[in-house]
């Protein structure tokens, strides 16, 4: 950006520091000030207040949204699906999903992730040519209204890149128009060292353009085009999707790639202060315009930089909890808790107002960098073998010293739960309802992929099809084929789907699994892996153990400490346990929920 020096940055400096923050307009340039502190500015931080406020429809004196408030509850689950992973001839993807939806989850799962559904030339969907518009292929704002009517809605807010077939990038190589400054550039000389890469891709995307030779910062692909956030247009932009996207229903918002923003020549570009600042003016501003609406980053980054997004319980409500799926899978691989209990042991509990978004597996793989430093080298070696045997690719990344480092596993979370280190065995299905049962139990809220939902195994045609690892797990079933494939018994599919509800109809009714409640871990052995959680009330206690080996194993209850005043039940099978002295024997991938307060209709597995 050229400089400008309307408003110095010292004599912006002293406005500010003179001005009171009672108002919302006030928050607003105390958090611009932050996010611009060292670059010259057409307007004023408050000039540019106003405009996110117009934008918004927002007063200037508004109520702050009261902090620490939890706007969730053990009865919210996720569905994460593609618009299009059901399908019907003659009839729009998401009128499709929705039928799905009401046949078959609506009295289990109250929330929907529908990944972007918007016009894109790649990256299935991640990278968007028209952030107002609905892809034509899936449906249209009327079939997003007609699903957020019904469940509560989150979308993508793909806000670091865009397409390069967008009319912004047009725009920008032309040099005239909405978007001509709006793209990130750098020099062939500058020392881009440092930078953190999440792709083996070259950085910098060579361009002809009206006003020259330019080279764009890429952060994935060359097709991705990545977004300068020194120019507070860009800024105001995202602010008028936002609110368009408020008004169309949506109630989550996933930031994706959010950690890759702001960017310095020089520096890692990843993480830095001013991207954790544009979250906590862009949760104020979602806040002011609807208390009750949240914000998930998503940030596929080791665990200690995932857990700054939580700010001071001022950034995101809720993170990706990253690290979750690779260690759980490599859990039940190895037939030892070793990693996931001492992972879990140093989590800090979230506070009022923020959660933790659980998952194992979803449209994108199994991410590797948020287990370095959880896993040793060989364990990850061992792991990511183990995957390949069982028919996974491996995506790779370029780290800052040019080395080709694994970055994703990609693989159906079925396949990859087929056996062990030591090959296929009989107890996949088990394994699989294992790890779900440990996922919906742990605190947070618990996010599930519609192909886990459904068993849906590897894609290897749409893998052959497209050459891109991640369309592995990506099918889209032909309404017809899913149909019949759940109502033949002879298929693991309407297992999977009716076992999976059991377990969420019962954890959405116990307090003791709200997203805050308490949660602490237990000492059984490296074959049992197991937590205590707390309601918030103190009334119910669950404790939660899964055997995680192809053995059986016999849980000792006198090491449970259960109160002997107390009338005990497993929820799972809906057993009463009247001896607290008597050993359980849980066999292979077995799960008890062992609860003093039954709060649900009695479900088995």
């Amino acid at each position: 950006m050229p400089s400008l020096a309307k408003h110095s940055i010292q004599q912006r400096r002293n406005k500010i520091m003179s001005a009171p923050v009672e108002t919302l307009k006030n928050k607003l340039i105390q958090q611009l000030s932050t996010i611009y502190h060292d670059v010259e500015l057409k307007q004023s931080e408050a000039e540019i207040a106003d405009s996110l406020l117009d934008v918004m429809r927002l007063s200037s004196d508004v109520d702050s949204a009261k902090p620490f408030t939890n706007h969730w509850s053990e009865a919210d689950i996720v569905l994460i699906t593609y618009g299009d992973s059901i399908i019907q001839k003659a009839q729009p993807p998401l009128h499709t999903l929705k039928k799905f939806l009401d046949n078959h989850i609506k009295n289990t799962i109250n929330s929907v992730h529908i990944l972007p559904f918007f016009p894109y030339s790649s990256d299935d969907g991640f990278s968007v040519i028209d952030y107002s518009s609905v892809n034509e292929s899936l449906g249209t704002w009327h079939d997003i209204s007609a699903i957020s009517q019904e469940y509560q809605l989150m979308s993508d807010l793909v806000i670091n890149h865009c397409s390069s077939r967008s009319v912004w990038f047009d725009n920008f190589v032309k040099g005239e128009g909405i978007g001509h400054d709006f793209f990130f550039t750098a020099q062939l000389d500058d020392d881009l060292s440092h930078v953190v890469r999440p792709r083996t891709s070259p950085l910098l995307k060579e361009v002809m353009t009206g006003a020259g030779q330019k080279f764009v910062w890429c952060t994935f692909s060359h097709d991705q085009v990545d977004f300068d956030f020194r120019n507070p247009e860009v800024l105001k932009a995202f602010t008028s999707i936002i609110r368009q996207y408020l008004d169309s229903g949506v109630k989550i918002f996933r930031f994706d790639a959010i950690a890759f923003l702001w960017k310095i020549v020089g520096t890692s570009s990843i993480n830095l202060p001013q991207t954790h600042e544009v979250v906590r003016l862009l949760r104020t501003l979602i806040e002011s315009a609807d208390p009750k609406a949240i914000i998930i980053t998503e940030t596929n980054i080791p665990n200690t930089q995932n857990l700054t997004y939580f700010g001071n319980a001022n950034e995101a409500h809720g993170i990706y909890n990253f690290s979750l799926p690779p260690l759980l899978i490599n859990t039940l691989l190895t037939g030892s808790c070793l990693y996931l209990k001492r992972w879990l042991m140093s989590m800090p509990p979230s506070q009022d107002g923020t959660m933790y978004f659980n998952f194992i597996a979803s449209h994108d793989g199994i991410g590797l960098r948020p287990a370095e430093g959880l896993l040793s080298d060989d364990e990850l070696d061992s792991l990511i073998h183990t995957v390949e045997n069982f028919g996974g690719k491996i995506s790779w990344r370029t780290s800052d010293t040019g080395e080709q480092k694994a970055y994703e596993m990609n693989i159906a979370l079925y396949d990859a739960l087929q056996g062990t280190v030591e090959g296929k065995d009989q107890w996949n299905f088990e394994r699989f309802i294992c790890a779900h049962a440990i996922m919906f139990a742990l605190e947070g809220v618990p996010g599930v992929y519609i192909h886990s939902m459904l068993g849906t195994q590897n894609d290897y045609k749409k893998l052959s099809n497209t050459h891109h690892n991640r369309a592995i797990n990506r099918h889209s079933w032909q309404e017809d084929a899913l149909e019949a494939a759940l109502a033949n018994n002879d298929l693991h599919h309407a297992k999977v789907l009716s076992t999976l509800k059991a377990l969420l109809d019962t954890r959405i009714k116990q307090p003791a699994f709200h997203p805050n409640a308490t949660q602490f871990t237990l000492h059984l052995g490296l074959q049992l892996f197991g937590f205590w959680r707390q309601s918030q009330n103190r009334k119910q206690s669950i404790f939660c153990i899964s055997n995680i080996s192809n053995e059986p194993i016999a849980l000792p209850l006198s090491e449970l400490n259960l109160i002997v005043t107390e009338a005990w039940h497993e929820l799972i099978s809906g057993e009463e346990i009247t001896e607290l002295t008597q050993e359980l024997m849980l066999a292979p991938y077995q799960t008890v929920w062992i609860s003093n307060n039954t709060v649900t209709d009695k479900s088995s597995l």
